[in-house]
């Protein structure tokens, strides 16, 4: 997942931030509590390189910077992603207002790669974010090297809508593609099939 670095102030994508359960997820606001999961999973070139606000190395000073972020809810909503069984952190997710609208973002952490937990948390991102907004479109968008969030992307129904650039802290000017889910066709898909 990336989102693009300008966010906007539009209150109309305005949404609660309540804590979500899936089959495997316990998704809620990041606490005080995650900071040291959170560093040691963020802190990867691997994770940081595929999103546009990551910086490497990422270490408490940063930690405690997102943890700010997320409770001002300025650039919109973010769940900490944590196993159902164990509260173990796996990384984040959330909804970020931007120029073009809503758009979905969302990280793993590397030892939490190829189980699904991104899919099922953006399944239940995409759910929340038309059911508590009036929204039309809801987008997202991947750097063009990362064939794991396009597949997530996909797996949620988002339809290709073109390429673009975005400027990401630790890859610089890298070229994205965008993806766009509308309304309609997330009434057809509501009964998300299993990953």
């Amino acid at each position: 997942m990336v989102a693009e670095a300008e966010d906007t102030e539009d209150e109309s994508y305005a949404i609660d931030c309540p804590a979500l359960a899936t089959e495997r997820l316990v998704m809620r606001a990041p606490r005080e509590s995650d900071l040291e999961q959170l560093v040691t999973l963020a802190d990867n070139r691997h994770v940081a390189e595929m999103l546009a606000r990551m910086p490497h190395p990422y270490g408490e000073a940063e930690g405690r910077t997102f943890l700010a972020m997320a409770a001002s809810r300025r650039a919109g909503i973010v769940y900490a992603l944590t196993l159902r069984d164990s509260d173990t952190f796996v990384g984040c997710a959330g909804l970020n207002t931007t120029d073009r609208g809503l758009e979905l973002g969302y990280w793993i952490g590397e030892p939490f790669w190829k189980r699904g937990y991104a899919t099922e948390a953006a399944h239940a991102l995409v759910d929340l974010a038309f059911q508590r907004t009036s929204i039309q479109v809801l987008h997202a968008s991947t750097r063009v090297i990362n064939p794991a969030s396009r597949r997530v992307i996909h797996k949620c129904g988002f339809q290709y809508a073109g390429q673009g650039m975005l400027n990401s802290i630790v890859a610089g000017q890298v070229p994205v593609e965008r993806y766009r889910l509308d309304r309609k066709t997330w009434n057809s898909l509501r009964n998300w099939i299993h990953y």
